[in-house]
């Protein structure tokens, strides 16, 4: 090979590898937000969750087992089993793991007033409800801030198919602290040094035939507020 070939060659080589270094590489599995409902599986050998039921979790064969604080109530069953019959890669271990992850960022966004957030993951009557509850907020001064400290339960209660929408409804038992402070920064709902429980029901639908793997959150109700004006998210 000529000398000056070679000298190029060399240049081309040290500028890729410089560029790498500064840009990375992409594999085309980076995403600017993740999808709550396309978590990847856990490490079984870390979560020490055993194999057990299949895709559903109610059939035979091989899939996860669900975690400690999963359920799944009898009244659901036979609704669970058209969902996995319509979308075979429904699992009901993923499908709960994501929608606890879902419950944290809904939870967490609605409080910060985060649009961005809630938008991709709200059905839009449901969006339209938080948006109002935001904006009164907003105009009025006041501030909310929450911290979810564990969900104790989650609980599928009710799953049924409507043409090709799925629709699952899932009870929440969390301790968080939920605090609303007012332009003045005074409390007005609250103790910043208290956790209460909160138990809250949510409903999800997809379309299973949408290549989009993401649920949307449809339905909401606060289970045992007093005054629905105080609870974690607005009933929508």
């Amino acid at each position: 090979m000529p000398a000056d070939l070679l000298i190029y060659a060399i240049v081309a080589a040290g500028l890729v590898f410089w560029l790498r270094n500064i840009l990375g590489t992409r594999h085309g599995d980076e995403r600017d937000r993740p999808n709550p409902f396309t978590r990847p599986p856990e490490d079984m050998a870390k979560t020490g969750v055993a194999p057990a039921a299949g895709p559903t979790g109610l059939e035979p064969g091989p899939g996860p087992a669900l975690e400690r604080n999963m359920a799944i109530a009898e009244a659901a069953q036979a609704g669970l089993l058209d969902v996995g019959r319509a979308d075979r890669a429904f699992e009901v271990s993923g499908f709960l793991r994501g929608a606890q992850d879902a419950f944290v960022m809904i939870v967490e966004a609605f409080a910060r007033g985060d649009r961005e957030t809630l938008k991709p993951l709200l059905a839009e009557p449901v969006y339209k409800a938080f948006l109002s509850v935001i904006q009164e907020r907003e105009s009025t001064g006041q501030k909310v801030s929450v911290e979810i400290h564990a969900i104790r339960k989650s609980e599928i209660i009710a799953a049924k198919m409507d043409r090709r929408d799925a629709y699952v409804t899932v009870r929440f038992v969390a301790d968080e602290t939920n605090v609303l402070r007012d332009a003045a920064d005074m409390i007005l709902h609250g103790n910043p040094d208290r956790i209460t429980e909160t138990i809250d029901v949510w409903t999800f639908v997809r379309d299973t035939k949408s290549r989009e793997p993401g649920w949307l959150l449809i339905e909401t109700s606060d289970e045992d507020a007093d005054d629905k004006a105080r609870g974690t998210v607005p009933d929508a």
